[in-house]
This record gives C-alpha cells, sequence and structure tokens, in this order.
C-alpha cells in the first residue's frame, strides 16, 4: 500500500556505536502522516537505540536526521519535544520526590513562572487539564507520585508526553508496563492522533497487540533493518520470521494439559492481610512441582500477594510459611535463606540495579555458595556470571558491563540469572516475560516448565491471559483484594470465562 502523505520524522544511514559494539548500521526508515508504525526485532536488535536518538536522548555516531523535511538535531528530550517529538520511555522516568503536577511539566516549568515566582495553582490546574483529556481523571495533579503504583506512574509520563501535543509520538514498550486501564486509554491516544493525521511509532513484543493497532510495521535485525510490512501483510505469521531470521514453529506454552503436581506442600500462604487492608484474610497453598498462576485486572491485589509472599510487604494478620523449613517468611532475608527467589515487576528498581555490572547481579545471591571461609573468589563470581550469560543467551560485552546499557529483554534476562545461579527452589515470578521477545519468551517458558518437573515450584503472576492458561497448572483470579476464583488446567479454559470472574 502506497502512502504519499507528508514524511514527518526520517534518518538516512543512521549509525550508533557503543565501543565496539554497532548498535545501529546505516539505517534508513520514515515516518509519514497517518501512520502508526510497529518497530518490531528481538531484544538487543537496535529498536530503543534508534528511537532515543529520534526522541533526543542520546546523539547518533553518524547519519542525518530530518523532520518534516528540514535537518533535525534535538539535543535532548526537551527541544525534541518543541520539534514535535515526544516519547514515552521503557522503563520508569518519573520522579517520586515531587507531585503528579510537577513530573508532568519537568523541563517546561517556565510556563508557569514569572519574575521567578511558580504559580502553583496554574500549573496544577493545567495538569488536572491534560489528566482528564487523555482519560486519566481519577488522578490528582497535587498527589504526590510515590502514593501512585506502577501503572498510575507510566500515565502521568504519557501526560507528560502529551502535554505539547506532539505530531509524532514514540511508545517503547510501554504497554507492557500497563494493566487493562492503561492500555485502553494509551489505544483511545493512538486513534486520536492518527484521526488527526499524526504519526506514531510503536515497540512491542506484543505482536497481536501490533496487529490490532498498526498500519505498518518495520522490523530491525542486529541493527540492521531488514523489512516492512503494510496492509494485509501485517499479520503475526509474518513478524516472526522476520523478527528472528527464521520460521517458529510449535506452540510457546507447555503442549500438555495434565495440571497434576506433588501434594506435598512447598509453600502456605494462612489468612494474610496486607498493611493497607486491601488484601484481607487471603490464604492459598503452592505444591512442589506446581505452576500456580495469579491473573485479575489493574489494582486486583495480585503483585501485593506476590511481594507478601517474598516478605518484600508486611502482613498484619496470618504468616506465609516455608513448610519444609518449617519457617515464617518474614522479610526477604528469610526467603532467600530458604532458596526462594522474586522477580518483580518493577525490574529496574528491585530486581537489578542498573549502575552495577551483569557479573555483580547475578552473583548477589549466590555469596554463601561462593564464599569459602572469609574469602569470595574473582574467578568463582566470573565463571558463575559467565555460565549464566551463555544459559540465557545475554546480548553483552561482557559481565562487565553495567546492566543500564543493557536493552529491557537482556536485563530481564539478569534479574532471571540471579536466582538460577543461587539455585532457588520456589520461584515467585510478577509478570516474567514483560519485555522479553518472542524467541526468548518461548525460551522462558520452556525453562519454567523444566522447573516444574525438576520439582520447584512457581508462582507466576501475569497480566497475559494467553500466558496464564497456556503455562499455570492452576488459576486464582483475583478481585478487589480478595479470591473471586479457582481454576484448575484445562483445554476448555478460555480468556472469556476469565474475565467473567476479574470483573
Amino acid at each position: 500500500m502506497e502512502n504519499n502523505a507528508e514524511v514527518l520524522l526520517s534518518c538516512k544511514n543512521l549509525c550508533k556505536n557503543f565501543g565496539a559494539t554497532r548498535a545501529l548500521i546505516d539505517v534508513d526508515f520514515e515516518l509519514r502522516r497517518g501512520e502508526v508504525c510497529g518497530l518490531i526485532g528481538e531484544n538487543g536488535s537496535g529498536k530503543s537505540t534508534m528511537t532515543s536518538i529520534f526522541a533526543g536522548v542520546q546523539p547518533q555516531t553518524s547519519g542525518e536526521l530530518f523532520c518534516k523535511g528540514q535537518p533535525y538535531k534535538p539535543g535532548n528530550m526537551v527541544n525534541a519535544q518543541r520539534h514535535g517529538v515526544a516519547m514515552i520511555v521503557q522503563e520508569a522516568a518519573t520522579l517520586p520526590s515531587i507531585d503528579v503536577a510537577s513530573n508532568i511539566f519537568i523541563g517546561n516549568y517556565a510556563s508557569f513562572s514569572k519574575g521567578g515566582y511558580l504559580n502553583v495553582k496554574k500549573m496544577h490546574s493545567e495538569a488536572d487539564r491534560i489528566l482528564k483529556e487523555i482519560g486519566a481523571d481519577d488522578l490528582n495533579a497535587n498527589m504526590p507520585l510515590s502514593q501512585l503504583n506502577f501503572e498510575d506512574r507510566k500515565i502521568v509520563e504519557i501526560a507528560r508526553a502529551m502535554y505539547l501535543q506532539p505530531e509524532v509520538l514514540i511508545i517503547d514498550e510501554s504497554t507492557t508496563a500497563l494493566a487493562q486501564k492503561g492500555r485502553q486509554l494509551l489505544y483511545k491516544l493512538i486513534d486520536k492522533m492518527r484521526s488527526e493525521n499524526k504519526g506514531i511509532i510503536f515497540i512491542s513484543h506484543d505482536l497481536d497487540e501490533l496487529v490490532q493497532v498498526c498500519n505498518k510495521i518495520t522490523c530491525l535485525r542486529d541493527g540492521v533493518m531488514v523489512g516492512h510490512l503494510t496492509g494485509d501483510e501485517i499479520t503475526v505469521d509474518n513478524m516472526r520470521p522476520l523478527m528472528v531470521g527464521r520460521e517458529l514453529t510449535g506452540s510457546y506454552y507447555r503442549d500438555d494439559w495434565d495440571g497434576s503436581c506433588s501434594d506435598e506442600v512447598v509453600l502456605d500462604v494462612r489468612h494474610i492481610t496486607s498493611a493497607d487492608g486491601y488484601i484481607k484474610n487471603f490464604s492459598v497453598q503452592l505444591h512442589k512441582g506446581e505452576i500456580l498462576g495469579f491473573g485479575g485486572l489493574a489494582g486486583c491485589g495480585m503483585h501485593e500477594v506476590g511481594r507478601m509472599m517474598f516478605g518484600l510487604d508486611e502482613t498484619i494478620t496470618g504468616e506465609v510459611v516455608h513448610v519444609p523449613s518449617n519457617t515464617k517468611i518474614e522479610s526477604v532475608t528469610d526467603a532467600v535463606k530458604q532458596n526462594m527467589g522474586y522477580v518483580s515487576k518493577d525490574r529496574d528498581n528491585e530486581s537489578i540495579i542498573l549502575n552495577a555490572s551483569i557479573q555483580s547481579n547475578t552473583v548477589m545471591a549466590s555469596y554463601k555458595k561462593l564464599t569459602k571461609g572469609l574469602f569470595v573468589s574473582p574467578k568463582d563470581e566470573k565463571e558463575l556470571s559467565d555460565a549464566q550469560i551463555k544459559a540465557m543467551s545475554t546480548k553483552c560485552v561482557s559481565g562487565k558491563q553495567f546492566c543500564s546499557q543493557l536493552s529491557g529483554g537482556n536485563k530481564q534476562k539478569v534479574a532471571f540469572s540471579k536466582w538460577l545461579a543461587a539455585g532457588s527452589e520456589v520461584y515467585i515470578m510478577d509478570c516474567p516475560t514483560r519485555g522479553i521477545d518472542i524467541g526468548v519468551k518461548a525460551a522462558m517458558y520452556q525453562m519454567i516448565y523444566q522447573f516444574k518437573k525438576e520439582g520447584k515450584a512457581i508462582v507466576m503472576i501475569s497480566e497475559e491471559l494467553p500466558e496464564l492458561i497456556g503455562m499455570s497448572d492452576r488459576m486464582i483470579i483475583m478481585r478487589d483484594g480478595q479470591l473471586a476464583s479457582e481454576i484448575m488446567r484445562s483445554k476448555t479454559v478460555s480468556d472469556t470465562q476469565l474475565i467473567e470472574y476479574m470483573v
């Protein structure tokens, strides 16, 4: 399908090097008016690098950028916004120490200043107007950001991006941080911008979502532009081989429908109530060799239950007991001592340390195993880390590379590696495949299934219904902090059935 509309944003021979690593190699790209362009590729293919250059986050090594036909050198994100290019980044980009309005107008406070005086009332009023305009009027301009959950913080970032009414909106994996409410809000904004003849670049690993939202697909592989799809060509079956350079066949999920597991209880959650009272008198048991799935809509309480299981959040009544050792899990230290591991949905703040190396992150939970007398051998640390990099196929220069330099999917691999290296027997995984490409996702599911067969116990909290149905032996559906339904593994379970219990 030919599109003769004006080119809003483009690049020619775009290259980006990080030392010896060539992240982008002579990339040519065009975004035209009315296009919602899905940008696909495996983790480390260059998607976020290319869009971050467009958004002024970092400069290119060589090549040219153009905005509406004119040479474009943004320099920083604020300048890019003033050229009409805004970006919602993959990971958290808000400041918890200030309120919602201050976060929305970061870099644009001058609009509310006169004679050195900041008109806070005007700023809050304008923030409330923007929140209402994007469909988030349940949020308040004067709320401290620290009081908001992960999804609502992402919605504040959306409001910031929309403040200057951009002509180009770049969405980098942001839907992975959003539950149903946030996704619907974002989809409405995309539809509105498309109807206004603006342009969107949409990065997502959810291929069904891209089919639903996009009218053009562009694929990067190892820093090189390898192809485009438009119109009826945009199908999941066409996107998969384009991304990985080979055909992908078979199911990602388990191909058995036997949900049996051991009778032995590994973790016993007994009548727990959260500190804020939202989770009340909640009980569940996790068995050896079981994949126990948790599902529900945003705010259902499933993420909070996972945190309480691992001792991250306080329980004011009840207890979480690691049954084989008869240990109450009252802190993270208790959990780690009993070979429990936790992969957080909020990866950058809770699962890894960004400003530390892959090696430091990987061995973090394994010092007890590595310590000989009072000494930890650097050689042993390196060997353990290198083994995990190889096992997880983590794309990196070496184990000394900082996690902040990795793509989202490779950060997630490091988050997993920490607990794999420690030899964990109980895993609590909160949105474990968030921001992971299809090839790695399939490998991750195989690994989780292998854990089950080895007799390990897994709690898998997921916002993706196909994942929940495809992997779980038993599903706990939560609503309003309570257990709404318990469903056993079966070929007949459908998305519709689960949603009925969620709403």
